[in-house]
């Protein structure tokens, strides 16, 4: 059942993520896509831009997918979990910890639950059990 439980784990935050990474990257879903996160990047002190938001949305495309697919899983999950940590710190900390005030409380779960499945390992229904 471990196994089972950590599949679904990955899944929902690998894919939320490969979602968050289509925003940045393409508008999917209705984000903004390269230049309008390039634009909000630039307004938070995050420079270049764009060239920051192309490197933001590829590590959520890519750390989504691994995590997802449990592929050299705790580098997944350091990638995720920097990129919530970028989250807190330039966005969200400001606003403290409750979502409903724009807060980090969102951030800081997802930060911890990469870190503890890149911690404990993918589990038996992932390519690093498969492969490693």
């Amino acid at each position: 059942m471990i196994g089972l439980g950590l599949l679904l784990i990955r899944l929902v935050i690998g894919l939320s993520f490969i979602a968050h990474g289509a925003q940045k990257l393409f508008g999917f879903g209705g984000g903004g896509g390269l230049k309008v996160n390039g634009e909000h990047f630039e307004k938070l002190g995050i420079r270049p831009g764009v060239t920051m938001a192309l490197l933001a949305g590829l590590s959520e495309l890519i750390g989504g997918a691994m995590f997802a697919l449990g592929w050299l899983t705790p580098l997944a999950g350091i990638v995720i979990a920097g990129t919530m940590v970028v989250g807190i710190l330039k966005v969200h900390g400001p606003n403290g910890y409750w979502i409903t005030k724009g807060g980090y409380e969102y951030c800081l779960t997802v930060l911890v639950v990469a870190i503890g499945v890149a911690l404990t390992g993918a589990g038996q229904y992932s390519l690093d059990a498969i492969l490693f």
